[in-house]
């Protein structure tokens, strides 16, 4: 299927945005409905992509959030609180990174430990092997195609930073919507 919304909210051949909800997108802000759409059609294929590329590495069984548990941990080889692997992956509900730690570490691919009264996580040989292996095959199998398109990678980092800033709104707005 190809995308027939062009720059800036344009239509081609008379077709609408290309979104999951029109009442969504007939407000002040049509482009916006068009990003959530993206977004959820791009979320929900990088997690098919995360846990077949799991399975492939030799890790099956792990759900997207283990699997970037697991690539946080392993981060610049150096130990991590829960507290910083929620901040990194803005998760708010501690208990489901708590459970995918516990996965694993049962798995052997972690180990935790103490520094002072704070519980801390550490890749282990195992659990880089398996990172290592996942970059393989994202280079080849990912990577690579992705390249082939020719996109402007400088294009692709500001992209990047767009919607890490949009996010940054999601979240004002669902803490003003739970004050409501």
């Amino acid at each position: 299927m190809s995308d027939t919304s062009g720059p800036a909210g344009e239509t081609r051949g008379g077709i609408g945005p290309v979104v999951s909800a029109a009442h969504l997108a007939s407000g002040a802000m049509p482009a916006l409905s068009e990003v959530e759409f993206a977004v959820t059609m791009m979320v929900n294929a990088y997690h098919r992509w995360m846990v077949r590329c799991m399975a492939a590495a030799g890790s099956p069984g792990m759900s997207p959030l283990d699997t970037l548990v697991l690539h946080t941990v392993n981060h610049r080889d150096r130990p991590k609180s829960l507290a910083d692997i929620c901040l990194v992956l803005n998760i708010e509900d501690t208990h489901v990174v708590t459970y995918a730690l516990k996965k694993l570490e049962k798995s052997g691919l972690i180990v935790t430990g103490k520094r002072g009264k704070e519980k801390m996580v550490e890749i282990t040989t195992a659990g880089e092997a398996i990172c290592l292996e996942y970059r393989r095959l994202r280079e080849a199998l990912l990577v690579g195609p992705v390249k082939a398109l020719g996109m402007d990678e400088q294009e692709l980092s500001r992209l990047a930073a767009t919607l890490r800033s949009v996010s940054g709104h999601y979240d004002q707005a669902a803490r003003a919507a739970a004050a409501m």
